[in-house]
């Protein structure tokens, strides 16, 4: 997990194209500089970063469905629930399902576990665009594959 590049997802450790369901793992740092200011002397993952590494999670998903053709963008949350402190060190586990797709939107179920213990939830609507330019769709292939994410389930 690197917070400060917004890069919360360090691998992804299942997907499933037919079965719409992905799910990936991140190790939350010990050492951030947005620990000093949330909160100094008693350290948590922000609520909103949880959030971003369900969207992350399930966005990953949402790519390789449509064969990376088009970008996930976040357009809106529902339902957010958080149930236990995040703290640094924490290995922590996304799952996403998407539950629709069509009109240029999917939406996905998502939640987040800490040794199978639920600590978020939400529901996740993206709005899907074109990649804006080749460069950035090949950042984004470079970091699938840093993640492990598993483009040979694409050629099935």
């Amino acid at each position: 997990m690197h917070l400060e590049y917004f890069q919360l997802i360090d691998r992804i450790v299942a997907l499933d194209l037919e079965a719409r369901s992905v799910r990936s793992f991140c190790r939350v740092p010990e050492r951030s500089t947005i620990f000093e200011g949330h909160f100094p002397g008693y350290p948590l993952l922000p609520g909103v970063l949880q959030i971003e590494c369900m969207a992350q999670t399930a966005g990953w998903l949402v790519m390789a469905r449509g064969a990376f053709t088009a970008m996930p963008f976040l357009a809106n949350v529902k339902d957010a629930k958080f149930r236990a402190a995040v703290l640094p060190g924490d290995e922590l586990e996304f799952e996403g399902n998407v539950t629709h797709e069509g009109s240029g939107f999917s939406v996905a179920e998502c939640r987040g576990l800490r040794q199978d213990r639920k600590i978020c939830e939400a529901q996740v609507l993206y709005r899907l665009a074109p990649f804006p330019n080749p460069e950035f769709r090949s950042a984004i292939m470079r970091r699938a594959a840093e993640l492990d994410v598993a483009l040979k389930e694409l050629s099935k």
